[in-house]
Parts: C-alpha cells; sequence; structure tokens
C-alpha cells in the first residue's frame, strides 16, 4: 500500500495541492484524473521524488520515501515524465539503456542487456531498436521511453500523461501495455490521464482532484457515476456500459450550443 498523508504543496502563498490523504493499491493501475490545474501531477512529482511537498509525507510499506537514498528509491520507482524531449542523439536501445542506471552506473552487464531487449520486445519495439529517437513518430518515440522505464525494473512505475499528443492507435497500445505490466509482471502504475474514457477502461482504481484536493477516490466500478464526473468536470456527463466497457459523452451534438 502507498499512504500518502496530508501531503499539500505551496508556491509562494499559493497552494496547489491541500492535506491529501489517499491508500493507493499495489499491482493495480490508478488514474489521476480531474481538470487543469488540480495538481495530479505535482502530486505525480511528489510521489516521484522529484518534487517535496511543503507538509505531510507518503509511506512505501510503511516507511517514508523521504528517508530513502536515492539510489534505492530508484530500484523501487521510475518514472515516465510528461515532457521526453532528449538533447542527444540516441537509438532506441540507447535510450533504453539509461532505465539501467540505477544498477551499473552507465557499465552494462549480460544482465542489463537481457532486461533491456525484454523491456523492447515486450512493447514491439524490435524493428525500431537501432532507429535514432528523432526519427520515430510521437507514437514509436512515447513507446520506446515507456521500454527505457520498464528496463528500470522497479516494481512501480509513474506515467506523467503518457497519452499526450498520441492517435488513437498508439493510445490503445500504451494503455493495453500498461495492462499487462499490471496483469502479468505484477507491477503497479500510477498515472496522469486526461481522457475519461481511456482511464475507465483501463485503471482499476481512480484519484480525482480539483483545485488541489481530492474530490472523490475508489475502484473504478464504483466512481464512474454519471453524477461524480459531472460535479469534478463541471460538465454533463451520459455513461453508457456494455461488454466492450464505458462509453462516457460529455458534449453535445448541437452545433450552435457553446
Amino acid at each position: 500500500m502507498i499512504d500518502i498523508r496530508h501531503i499539500g504543496k505551496t508556491y509562494g502563498h499559493q497552494p496547489v495541492l491541500t492535506d491529501i490523504n489517499l491508500q493507493l493499491p499495489l499491482h493495480q493501475v490508478t488514474a489521476l484524473i480531474g481538470p487543469n490545474g488540480a495538481g495530479k501531477s505535482t502530486l505525480l512529482m511528489i510521489l516521484a521524488r522529484l518534487l517535496s511537498p511543503t507538509s505531510g509525507s507518503i509511506l512505501l510499506d510503511k516507511q517514508d520515501i523521504a528517508t530513502m537514498r536515492i539510489a534505492d528509491y530508484a530500484r523501487l520507482v521510475a518514472t515516465l515524465r510528461q515532457s521526453t524531449y532528449f538533447g542527444l542523439r540516441l537509438t532506441v536501445k540507447e535510450l533504453v539503456s539509461f532505465g539501467r542506471f540505477p544498477y551499473g552506473h552507465g557499465v552494462l552487464s549480460n544482465r542489463d542487456h537481457k532486461v533491456m531487449d525484454e523491456a523492447i520486445d515486450f512493447l514491439g519495439l524490435n524493428a525500431l531498436r537501432d532507429v535514432y529517437i528523432d526519427e520515430l513518430s510521437g507514437g514509436q518515440r512515447q513507446m520506446a521511453f515507456l521500454a527505457m522505464t520498464i528496463a528500470q525494473e522497479t516494481p512501480i512505475l509513474l506515467l506523467d500523461e503518457p497519452l499526450n499528443n498520441l492517435d488513437m492507435k498508439h493510445a490503445v497500445q500504451i494503455m493495453a501495455a500498461v495492462r499487462r505490466l499490471c496483469e502479468e509482471q505484477q507491477k503497479t502504475v500510477i498515472m496522469v490521464v486526461h481522457d475519461i474514457n481511456f482511464t475507465a477502461n483501463y485503471s482499476d482504481y481512480m484519484v480525482a482532484l480539483k483545485q488541489g484536493q481530492v474530490y472523490f477516490s475508489g475502484t473504478t466500478h464504483e466512481v464512474m457515476t454519471e453524477e461524480r464526473l459531472s460535479g469534478l468536470y463541471e460538465l454533463e456527463f451520459a455513461i453508457s456500459q456494455s461488454q466492450h466497457g464505458y462509453v462516457c459523452q460529455y458534449f453535445h451534438s448541437s452545433r450552435g450550443e457553446i
């Protein structure tokens, strides 16, 4: 269990997160949702130890993550940030090798190469392993960075808007890979997602933030209601469910309506 206790974050006099209390399940996909500016990425970056909270603590297996050595934490938690710009000209395999840094600090062992190859194969990137990152499409590039994150071989993965700017095919591939990581490798995945339909159909647990506070949280089945989503996004929602999953409609067909 990941235990988030009274987390607050303030920039100057402006609160971004206020008294966040959550218990996030292990071995499941947790989606952080909510409108822009709600504090989702800030909370994720605090979990990643890339931001320090103004108040509160986060416990992993009852240990405060702030007391862990960075090297030890890097073997427990891997983070895929929202911006994946790299100023270096690297091939896919060279990029994926960065995921092994917490283990060999740049010196790759036979095991490192094996783990890298498995991450590349897991995402179906074998044909692209020697292609340069700047020659890939946006979706392929995102898959390569996800492979780097997987190669870090941690039980917990934090993904900040992994579907950003992806077409439908690549978005489905990313989310299908996330589900496989959870189901086949027992990974814990916590991700910021804006597309509510992907969230509804691929996550196990949802945390909704609004104005820096927890608006609701619970299993996807529990919280996927029109009333909750309408209040969160201040839009009228219509939710339908079939054997194929959820469909959330939040727009109207009237072209003249604003």
